[in-house]
């Protein structure tokens, strides 16, 4: 396995992907945001004072992963054809549990895109909650499936607390 962001000179490089095939690609990512029962009821009955917690987070994630070229600077500006944001109240363990889903056709694959959909999501609602509970956690923001291009599919085997 060698690492495909730096050129010759050991420099980093954004990877020349001009000559690779066109594929559907969907990549899934996972996270959760634990905090206090009363803070998770206040989402639930929608009682947060900045708003519907749920609704804003889950506008975050898209504009998120629309906008990852622009934050994590090798990826590739991408026409990011579906994403799909999921949220889970986990009432027995206390937490917001966060699935991403993203997809295009094109040459490289949106596992950036899928993570970053999922982390702006977290911050969002930390950001949101957070005037009523400071201990929030943000935890567990995993790749758990990618799909299409050169290296085929993944399935992450091993359990993500909060995730698939």
């Amino acid at each position: 396995m060698e690492l495909t962001h730096f050129n010759e000179a050991g420099r980093a490089h954004m990877v020349d992907v001009s000559n690779k095939q066109d594929t559907c690609r969907v990549a899934v990512a996972v996270g959760r945001v634990g905090m206090l029962p009363s803070t998770l009821a206040l989402v639930k009955d929608g009682l947060i004072g900045k708003g519907d917690v749920l609704g804003v987070a889950q506008v975050a994630a898209v504009m998120g992963a629309k906008s990852t070229w622009q934050m994590i600077p090798m990826c590739h500006p991408l026409l990011l054809t579906g994403i799909n944001v999921e949220f889970s109240l986990d009432e027995d363990d206390s937490g917001i549990d966060i699935t991403a889903s993203v997809k295009t056709t094109g040459k490289t694959g949106v596992e950036m895109e899928a993570l970053t959909a999922v982390s702006v999501a977290a911050l969002t609602i930390y950001d949101m909650c957070k005037a009523v509970d400071k201990g929030m956690v943000i935890e567990s923001v995993t790749l758990v499936e990618k799909s299409g291009g050169k290296s085929g599919t993944y399935r992450r085997t091993a359990k993500v607390k909060g995730g698939e």
